[in-house]
């Protein structure tokens, strides 16, 4: 209901923190200044890792932040800003949900073998994510035929 609301309420921190404490979405319709409310913003990402993508430029900065959203759906490292993406930590955390994370890293990371089977150990398909010096390494490989015997 929120997005039939006037603006002014749209902006009104406490309306905004009720509609999102009922539907984590609700956060794509408060005033572009609340997306960048930490603690509004930590409560719908808590609910739904996606409300990151309503999210301002600045907190998707936000390791703590980002982190929490990950959780939910490693994919959504694409949200993440360039900084984080090449975070091995936030970027681990990612692949270990979801494999194909991966594509999202920064190319340094996707060159990391730590992170590289890490990806592959959760889907043996992320390796078309490696670096191509990687996707030549047998114990890399090996993992993946074994996650995926599809692979080759």
């Amino acid at each position: 209901a929120l997005q039939f609301a006037s603006g002014t309420l749209r902006g009104d921190k406490d309306v905004v923190m009720a509609a999102v404490r009922q539907n984590s979405m609700a956060l794509e319709f408060a005033s572009g200044t609340l997306l960048g409310e930490k603690e509004l913003v930590m409560e719908a990402i808590q609910q739904n890792g996606r409300a990151l993508t309503y999210v301002s430029k600045e907190l998707r900065g936000e390791k703590e932040i980002v982190k929490v959203a990950i959780r939910t759906d490693g994919n959504l490292l694409s949200l993440a800003s360039e900084a984080l993406r090449s975070d091995k930590e936030v970027v681990v955390e990612a692949v270990r949900k979801n494999g194909h994370a991966l594509q999202f890293a920064s190319q340094t990371l996707r060159g990391d073998k730590e992170v590289v089977m890490e990806a592959v150990q959760q889907n043996g398909t992320a390796l078309k994510y490696a670096s191509k010096t990687l996707q030549v390494e047998k114990d890399v490989v090996t993992v993946a035929v074994r996650q995926k015997k599809h692979i080759l």
